[in-house]
């Protein structure tokens, strides 16, 4: 046989393995699209397999793999589930067939990073995606700013927080913040008013409805835990002065040492207790707080909401 024969007969052996696997990829394709089980979605369980596979079609896989990722955080999240087994693995394929799908990454390490029930609890793996998309997309701020959220919020690494910030403060149009925000995380770490800075920025940056929405129940949060703070203060003041704990907020009124009777961001009046502790009346409102609500209080964790 002459060789331009065989390599006529090679080449159209490949082509024909190449129809036949484009046209299983999307027989797969569309069983992913109506229905198939997340077992099913992670049979192949290699990015980088995956990746050769998809023969082109690596966009509308990734897309698929990361509404499945969306559904299983969301489902189980509302369910208040303890463990996200296959969130981590979801969301590698995910970026990894589409390396420039910021959206993945930047709630992707919101998923991951929370403590259950409120995320899988894997900051070190949201740290690697983060990563990983900063080195496939260097010039998105955002993703630099989620990287030392995550360091700040969930690791309490400060160093590592402040060189995240700086980081993308040299980032082209980067949000000038960032910039405060390394100074500020060099010099110290876990302030309140670092926090509020944090999540007023998150709120500023995005127009997802759902990230300015949890920015903004963290933002009202740390108003209350501010509130609590220095109303505590001010009883305290209280009971040094007259030897007694005050009665209502009235009293300390009286004493000149408040203005008004204080309410929280929604403005429902706070309660004051006959310990001198200061409390919200309705606890639920306030998702993420630490401080003003009732001895053994355990708050619903709060319902996700997939982006649009």
């Amino acid at each position: 046989m002459k060789p331009s024969r065989q390599i006529t007969l090679v080449a159209s052996a490949l082509l024909l393995i190449c129809m036949v696997a484009s046209v299983l990829l999307l027989r797969q394709v569309d069983r992913m699209r109506t229905g198939a089980t997340l077992q099913d979605v992670l049979y192949i369980s290699s990015p980088k397999v995956l990746k050769r596979l998809s023969l082109g079609y690596d966009g509308l896989l990734a897309d698929i793999y990361w509404t499945r990722a969306v559904q299983y955080f969301g489902s189980n999240h509302f369910a208040g589930a303890r463990h996200y087994d296959l969130l981590a693995p979801l969301l590698e394929i995910t970026t990894t067939l589409d390396p420039h799908l910021t959206v993945a990454y930047e709630f992707g390490a919101n998923f991951l990073a929370p403590k259950p029930p409120n995320g899988a609890g894997m900051p070190e793996r949201a740290v690697e995606l983060a990563e990983f998309g900063i080195r496939n997309n260097p010039n998105d701020w955002r993703l630099y700013y989620d990287l030392g959220f995550i360091y700040y919020m969930d690791l309490k690494d400060y160093t590592h927080a402040a060189d995240a910030f700086a980081r993308g403060s040299r980032v082209p149009g980067a949000h000038p913040f960032l910039r405060v925000m390394a100074a500020q995380m060099a010099q110290h770490g876990g302030e309140l008013a670092m926090a509020q800075m944090m999540w007023a920025t998150t709120y500023q940056s995005t127009q997802d409805r759902n990230v300015r929405a949890n920015a903004a129940t963290h933002l009202r949060a740390l108003q209350v835990e501010q509130d609590v703070t220095n109303l505590e203060k001010l009883v305290a003041a209280y009971r040094a002065q007259t030897g007694h704990s005050p009665s209502s907020f009235s009293d300390l009124q009286s004493a000149g040492l408040l203005r008004a009777i204080p309410t929280d961001p929604l403005g429902h009046t706070y309660k004051l207790t006959s310990d001198g502790r200061v409390e919200v009346r309705t606890p639920d409102d306030f998702p993420f707080l630490t401080k003003g609500t009732p001895p053994g209080y355990v708050a619903p964790p709060p319902r996700f909401l997939p982006s649009d």
